[in-house]
């Protein structure tokens, strides 16, 4: 039932962009680390770059997992499932980087998310994924669930931090400068923003 393609268009493409939620699955290399997965939900926070690239907007969060995996080994693994329409679920497996905000990159990546003013969010980086296989298989066992709007606590939690303060969240947190198996996470203090 399921189906590899060379590349993220057409339908697979339109599919992708219309989902309000998808997941991210890390892993360190160690075969006893901690294997990582998150969701991953602002509206406008991702976006299909050309047929093999696709980026999503990092933002503050109480770890930096997905970072410090990334930073390790580079593998990850996004997913989409349809919770409305027809059955459908897209991965897309590949090499994924954390662009942050330091990064001569990072003012051109941003701008492919118009629709998301980061400020509120606290960004930490842009992850830019390169794909390196892309399924979809059929979803019949994932549930109908609607889709009713974004929760507005990440922007009401953040829209207060500078970048001052943000250091300060960051640095008191346990998982932020070094993920759960000591692994090195986000770099702090938070670069500032070459924007």
């Amino acid at each position: 039932m399921g189906k590899t393609y060379e590349r993220i268009d057409g339908r697979l493409r339109t599919f992708i962009e219309a989902q309000p939620l998808f997941f991210t699955a890390t892993a360190p290399l160690s075969p006893d680390g901690t294997i990582n997965l998150s969701p991953k939900g602002i509206s406008g926070s991702f976006a299909v770059l050309d047929e093999r690239t696709v980026a999503y907007l990092d933002f503050a969060g109480s770890n930096a997992e997905t970072i410090a995996h990334l930073r390790e080994n580079g593998r990850i693994t996004l997913m989409w499932c349809a919770f409305q329409g027809p059955p459908n679920i897209v991965r897309v497996h590949g090499h994924g980087e954390p662009v942050f905000r330091d990064d001569p990159r990072f003012k051109e990546l941003l701008a492919h998310f118009p629709g998301v003013d980061p400020t509120p969010h606290g960004l930490r980086a842009v992850i830019v994924v390169t794909a390196e296989l892309v399924r979809d298989t059929c979803g019949y066992a994932v549930p109908f669930m609607s889709y009713d709007e974004d929760r507005d606590l990440h922007a009401k939690r953040f829209a207060r931090e500078d970048d001052t303060s943000l250091n300060t969240y960051f640095t008191k947190k346990e998982h932020i400068a070094t993920s759960l198996d000591g692994l090195p996470g986000l770099p702090l203090p938070l670069p500032p923003t070459t924007v």
